[in-house]
């Protein structure tokens, strides 16, 4: 095939969970489905996950998907899969993965897991080995990480597609890994087909581009664009596909008959969603410049993105690394009639003189009144601290407002408000060579 059509049915956990057996139905030509799991914190997640069951720490969603995709598979579909969902346990994930197509009658497919992207047990032993170097820089402040060495709860690189194209060329059908670098699951599809090189900079730097812009999902369709309001059919927005061809040019358009839209705006708001530089977009794979890309609607939700320039990748990969950094609550009571933002603000101030009296002041408090005004608001109260007590304490002191508050406070049958554990995020490098990329073809 000239052409590779690679799309996208997932571009952050939570997302729909039937956009996958949605595109398989609706582009039936579709050679590829990427779906994207991980944000800088969901690590920490899925941490927490597997504290509780050490067979956790992956997207458990990713398994409805996988039985969604089950039908097609079994009428013979050439549908190959490339995901992030195994998160901190790719290989349980795949093992999960596997039992579910044997329950389904597709026993002939290969599910592939690659690892090798967790590097804070080297991060830990280089901070033991090496007291008084300040190691692991944050990538703005500059400050080593060392000083939340005792909080750390994960580091991983964001690894390219290398090791996604040997499960590729190995026979995988799925392929799941823990962190990589979003657009590198489109990148790989395109590497294991047409066969380019490590140093096919343009190429790479096309297909990354490709990647970045389909890899939220619906966000290139009309999702969180500028004139949402004017997109046809809201609630049956398609999911993007790519059509990319040998040169790493690429048409990106989405299924025919699915809502949203698909014109220059909409892909050139995603082409600058989190680029940074926009000359020096940095990947695992390549740097690329954007700045000599042409964008041209092809009208009918098809836009053609050439002209990518690509050079040699960072010597680094970026790594995301998360830390405990305390606890966090947030509480709401509705409060109506005359004055209503006036006694919202005075009872925020109550609960948080209350709680200076108590000794248990909150490192961090915000007060809001939602609503401007008028004869309703929303009282939001919300506080952050490093001791638990401190918070526990904030979630008592509001249910006291409904009798000691002003007339027409209501909005309480939720009960206190949930204490949640904060995590930090601490982005710095590591050398490519301390990651150990493991590609382990599941049985």
């Amino acid at each position: 095939m000239t052409t590779l059509r690679i799309a996208n049915a997932q571009g952050f956990w939570g997302d729909s969970v039937d956009a996958a057996s949605k595109l398989a139905a609706g582009a039936p030509d579709v050679d590829f489905i990427t779906l994207d799991y991980l944000a800088e914190v969901s690590m920490s997640i899925l941490a927490k996950q597997r504290q509780r069951d050490p067979s956790a720490g992956y997207a458990r969603d990713f398994l409805h998907v996988v039985r969604s995709l089950v039908p097609f598979w079994r009428e013979g579909r050439r549908l190959r899969i490339v995901t992030n969902a195994g998160g901190l346990n790719p290989r349980q994930c795949a093992r999960e993965c596997i039992r579910i197509l044997r329950e389904g009658a597709s026993p002939e497919l290969m599910v592939a897991a690659v690892s090798g992207d967790d590097v804070l047990p080297t991060i830990l032993e280089d901070l033991e080995r090496y007291p008084r170097q300040g190691l692991f820089p944050h990538l703005e402040s500059g400050e080593s990480i060392r000083s939340i060495q005792d909080r750390l709860v994960t580091a991983n690189a964001y690894l390219g597609a290398a090791p996604i194209v040997e499960a590729l060329q190995r026979g995988a059908d799925v392929v799941i890994t823990g962190r990589v670098a979003d657009p590198s699951l489109t990148v790989a599809p395109c590497v294991a087909h047409f066969g380019w090189k490590p140093d096919d900079y343009d190429r790479l730097a096309g297909a990354t581009v490709a990647g970045h812009l389909i890899e939220c999902g619906t966000q290139v369709t009309g999702g969180n664009w500028t004139n949402w309001l004017e997109i046809p059919d809201a609630a049956n927005i398609g999911f993007p596909i790519a059509e990319v061809s040998a040169d790493g040019s690429c048409v990106i358009g989405k299924p025919i008959g699915t809502g949203g839209c698909v014109n220059a705006q909409t892909v050139k708001e995603q082409l600058l969603y989190e680029i940074g530089d926009p000359g020096r977009y940095l990947s695992p794979d390549a740097t690329v410049s954007f700045l000599t890309l042409n964008v041209n609607d092809l009208q009918n939700n098809r836009v053609s993105v050439a002209g990518a320039t690509g050079g040699p990748p960072p010597a680094t990969y970026k790594v995301s690394a998360t830390y405990r950094a305390g606890y966090r609550a947030a509480g709401m009571l509705t409060i109506i009639g005359q004055d209503a933002a006036e006694k919202g603000r005075r009872c925020g101030a109550i609960i948080l003189e209350r709680l200076r009296q108590a000794g248990a002041e909150p490192r961090r408090t915000n007060v809001e009144c939602l609503g401007g005004g008028g004869a309703e608001v929303v009282l939001r109260v919300s506080v952050a601290d490093d001791r638990r007590e401190i918070v526990e304490r904030f979630t008592r002191e509001l249910a006291p407002l409904i009798t000691g508050g002003p007339p027409g406070v209501t909005g309480y049958a939720e009960g206190r408000p949930v204490v949640h554990e904060v995590f930090g995020y601490w982005p710095t490098t590591i050398e490519r060579s301390r990651a150990h990329r493991v590609v382990e073809m599941v049985r």
